[in-house]
Parts: C-alpha cells; structure tokens; sequence
C-alpha cells in the first residue's frame, strides 16, 4: 500500500481525489481544516479505505516541514496531489497586493513548501508521483485572475522542470489542468447558459472525472507520462 498526501483533500474535488485514491488501495492523508479532513477520513473508511487527517498551513514552510517530518516517520510518501489553491479576484489594475501574494502563496510557495521535503524519501524508493492541480486560466487567461493564472502557469514550468530531473529515479511530474468542473462555487458563477457558450460539450465537468485522470497519473499505468500539463476541459482549448 503506498501513502498518498492530499493537499486542499476536503474541498469539493480534493474530497473526490482523495476517495478515487483510496478505492485504488492507497493510504491516503488528506490535509484540509481538521474538522472537514476528518469527515473525508470518515467517508473513506466506511467503504474500506485507509485514510487519515493532517492539518497544516502550506503557506508555512516551517509548520510544513514539521507536519511533514511527523508523517514520514511512517515511511515515504510516493504520491503526493498539490490541490491547494484560492481565489482572491480582481481585475489587476484595482487588485490589492495582499491579493496578488495570498494567490501566489497557497498555489505556487505551498507547491515547493509541500514537495520539497518529500522528495528525497521518494528518490529512495525509486518511485513516485507528483501531481499538481491547475487551471484552464492557467492557459486561457480569464479576466480578474491574473494572480490566479500566474500562479497556475508557475506550476506548469515547475512541473517541467522537476520532471526533468526526477525521471531516471522512477518518479514521474505531471498537473492537471481542469475547466469548469461542478461545485458549490462554480455553480454559483457560471449558469447553464454561460457553459453551454464556453464549453463545446455544453456542460461543466464533473469532480469524479478529473478524480479519474489524476489517479491514472497516480498510477503503474502512467509510468511513461512525466513533464505534462494535461487539460480536461470538455473541448475548451
């Protein structure tokens, strides 16, 4: 059984990541406000998965690395999923800097902050994956999210990068790049009408799909896809 981290494991995709994961036989630790992590630890053990609750601020590189060290007392952690992230919107001539910075800290800091240490306990084993998830405005653009692509684009050079140098160690670097995918807040912005305009397949995505893709790159079957950033969009790009 290998151990997998989820970053952001409690939010409405995080939660669906986290469950795919279990039901594929992995040790999942899912990271969120403790109260809400336990709930997904709850949901995974009822269908008999083996799950577990880690609360730290990925902001912190010190409270990481510490919550980190702690689990890897248990072993390494060969799958690691970077779902944080936030929104903080605004059109960039009226954004604040505490904006601009709070997007860049959770997306791309709390990307470095959470991998890093984990690294080399994962070079050790000669097998891992990192999966970071991003966005479609990470490629498309969208307007009032320039802090939010930024930080999204980050990860895509980053993903390359570390591809690059993980590769002859078993360990392969890939992100996710989802479009409008169904939740409580995307529900509340984007109206059928508005899907049916951008997305040629004229419905938002749903949680379990992009859950699918990230447990294939999870998996033995992906092990020759590294340095990618793969879109899951329903035909928006």
């Amino acid at each position: 059984m290998k151990r997998a981290l989820v970053t952001g494991g409690s939010g409405a995709l995080g939660r669906v990541i986290a469950q795919r994961l279990a039901d594929a036989g992995h040790h999942v630790q899912a990271r969120r406000g403790m109260d809400v992590a336990l709930g997904v630890v709850a949901e995974i053990r009822q269908t008999g998965g083996s799950a577990t609750a880690v609360q730290f601020d990925v902001v912190d590189p010190g409270a990481t690395e510490a919550a980190l060290a702690r689990l890897l007392v248990d072993g390494p952690i060969q799958i690691v999923v970077n779902n944080a992230g936030i929104h903080d919107d605004a059109v960039m001539p009226g954004m604040a800097r505490e904006q601009w910075s709070r997007v860049i800290d959770v997306s791309l800091n709390g990307f470095f902050n959470v991998t890093q240490p984990l690294l080399m306990p994962m070079i050790r084993t000669r097998w891992g994956r990192v999966i970071s998830v991003s966005s479609v405005s990470a490629i498309l653009g969208n307007q009032g999210q320039v802090n939010y692509a930024a930080a999204k684009a980050g990860l895509h050079g980053a993903t390359r990068s570390l591809a690059l140098e993980l590769a002859s160690r078993g360990i392969t670097v890939n992100a996710v790049a989802p479009g409008i995918i169904e939740s409580p807040m995307t529900d509340k912005v984007f109206t059928d009408e508005i899907i049916k305009r951008l997305v040629p397949m004229k419905r938002a995505g749903r949680p379990e799909e992009v859950a699918e893709l990230v447990e294939f790159l999870a998996s033995d079957r992906a092990a020759y896809i590294t340095g990618q950033v793969i879109s899951i969009n329903g035909g928006m790009i």
